[in-house]
């Protein structure tokens, strides 16, 4: 598959060369896709993906990635951080991509539970288990329980690009203002 169908499937769209690009993109369908192979890693894990590793919806973004946990649930503590095997491996069969591990909005938003690094990288040559940091925000301990879906794995397309050292950058209207330059409105 070509890398600009990658794109169009993932939703990206890349500033440079955005002319070319669309051009690219032109006659691209949003059904697009590409094959990843998907193994359980653990004994138990295709009990808890009944269905298979799948979307919620078919229009959602993300594959539902389930808590493979040995015990039948457990207890994250407010500020805690805990390590949740998915008891699943994948393998992009195409170059060019990479799965992100992200958190899910209801999880995030209500009880405070978040993939504890923002996003997770899952490199596309590697190929042992996803396991999942997991941050409790909230104020109350929260129990996740064995088999519940605690994060979400999306595929995008990844640009590898040529490193150009250089003695200086080239001069921009922000220059180097960080955090907060652009102001609140």
């Amino acid at each position: 598959m070509p890398l600009a169908a990658l794109w169009r499937m993932c939703g990206v769209w890349c500033a440079v060369s955005q002319k070319k690009l669309c051009v690219m993109l032109k006659g691209l369908s949003m059904h697009d896709t590409c094959t990843v192979n998907i193994c359980f890693v653990r004994s138990d894990a295709s009990e808890l993906y009944t269905g298979g590793v799948c979307r919620a919806t078919e229009a959602s973004a993300g594959l539902d990635l389930r808590a493979c946990l040995d015990a039948d649930s457990i207890v994250i503590e407010p500020g805690e951080r805990c390590l949740v095997p998915s008891g699943i491996a994948v393998q992009p069969c195409v170059s060019g991509m990479a799965g992100f591990v992200y958190s899910r909005s209801g999880l995030g938003a209500k009880k405070g539970l978040t993939v504890a690094q923002g996003v997770g990288v899952i490199d596309a040559d590697y190929t042992g288990e996803i396991l999942v940091f997991l941050l409790n925000t909230a104020k109350e301990a929260h129990v996740l329980r064995r088999g519940e879906r605690m994060a979400q794995l999306i595929f995008q397309p990844v640009l590898y690009p040529k490193i150009h050292m250089v003695e200086s950058l080239a001069a921009t209207e922000r220059g180097s203002g960080g955090f907060g330059h652009t102001g609140r409105l």
